[in-house]
């Protein structure tokens, strides 16, 4: 069984999942593209920027250069943002044997062309290259903390997503495996564009039943988009589509909520990711949403509506009087 990870990307999810796999005796690497900030994890032993306080355990390394990564380990662990994730892999590839697995816990599409990120990795290595993705419930901090957490991994190989499982588990972070990849990836990706659009109905002051109407009708348009792309329904029940909807949606600790509080309260989008300082998936998500669901004649009008207050200036109230003035029909 593996018991060395790699983790490419030092925010606070990687660094999370870093601390999270050395707790459990798993040899890691943190990889980072800046070599300054990897140089002050070096220093702090820890990552003060992202976790402040969380000590970092004697077996996890950090470095800035893919060679070392390529010296450790075959099994990698991608958390950069998904802008990211395609010049990530082309980065690595140069360093990396036939033998390679590559997991990832970014929530996105591709942004060049709005492809989901298990064919990025099948374009830059190759189709039968092992891959997986973990998603679910989790905020890094929480991890970090050692709070009970659970998450799915998704994998079309049972044997990779049972070593990525057994890295990861322990008595505070639970492990499900499941099959359906496009299913996680999905619920992943638009529950930001869902989040934002909660906070934005927040950020108005318009109630807990508008929330939750919110996450309700936002849960129909993710599966209807997932089911079109060849995911299971079921999985958007579980923790990687209703889970992570919810835990999005509701808490202040979410980015892309805190995003729809800011442009609620009358905030502009630059002001607001700004003030917030870390990378707010759900933007670049609700575009490339939006572009799918036109693509599918898909209804989506959330979506919709979040994408035209962020792209095309709408007033955040006209966006939810448009959602309310639609025609009346069953649910």
């Amino acid at each position: 069984m593996v018991r060395k990870l790699a983790i490419l990307g030092a925010g606070s999810w990687g660094t999370a999942l870093a601390i999270l796999a050395a707790r459990n005796g798993c040899q890691t690497l943190l990889w980072g593209h800046n070599a300054n900030h990897i140089g002050l994890l070096a220093q702090d032993n820890q990552n003060k920027r992202y976790l402040p306080g969380i000590t970092f355990p004697e077996n996890l390394a950090v470095t800035s250069h893919l060679t070392e990564i390529a010296d450790f380990t075959d099994t990698l662990l991608i958390c950069v943002p998904s802008h990211a994730f395609k010049a990530t892999l082309n980065e690595l590839k140069p360093y990396s044997s036939n033998n390679v697995n590559i997991a990832w816990a970014t929530k996105g599409f591709n942004p060049d062309d709005g492809s989901l990120l298990h064919e990025v990795v099948a374009q830059v290595f190759s189709a039968q290259t092992p891959s997986a993705i973990i998603s679910g419930p989790s905020f890094a901090s929480e991890v970090a903390a050692d709070l009970p957490t659970a998450i799915t991994i998704a994998s079309s190989q049972s044997e990779f997503a049972a070593q990525l499982a057994y890295i990861l588990h322990s008595p505070r972070f639970r492990t499900y495996t499941s099959t359906d990849v496009i299913g996680v990836e999905v619920g992943g990706a638009v529950k930001n564009v869902l989040a934002i659009a909660a906070g934005i109905a927040d950020g108005l002051r318009l109630g807990a039943n508008t929330r939750s109407a919110l996450i309700t009708r936002g849960l129909t348009e993710i599966i209807r988009l997932g089911l079109q792309l060849g995911g299971k329904r079921d999985t958007f029940m579980g923790l990687a589509g209703l889970g992570d909807l919810i835990l999005t949606c509701t808490d202040n600790q979410s980015r892309n909520r805190r995003l729809g509080l800011a442009l609620g309260q009358g905030k502009n989008i630059v002001t607001a990711t700004q003030e917030i300082g870390q990378e707010i998936e759900g933007v670049s998500a609700a575009k490339e949403t939006f572009l799918l669901a036109k693509k599918y004649d898909i209804d989506m009008p959330i979506t919709e509506q979040t994408y035209k207050v962020l792209y095309e200036g709408l007033d955040p109230l006209t966006a939810v009087e448009n959602l309310l003035a639609r025609e009346l029909k069953p649910e």
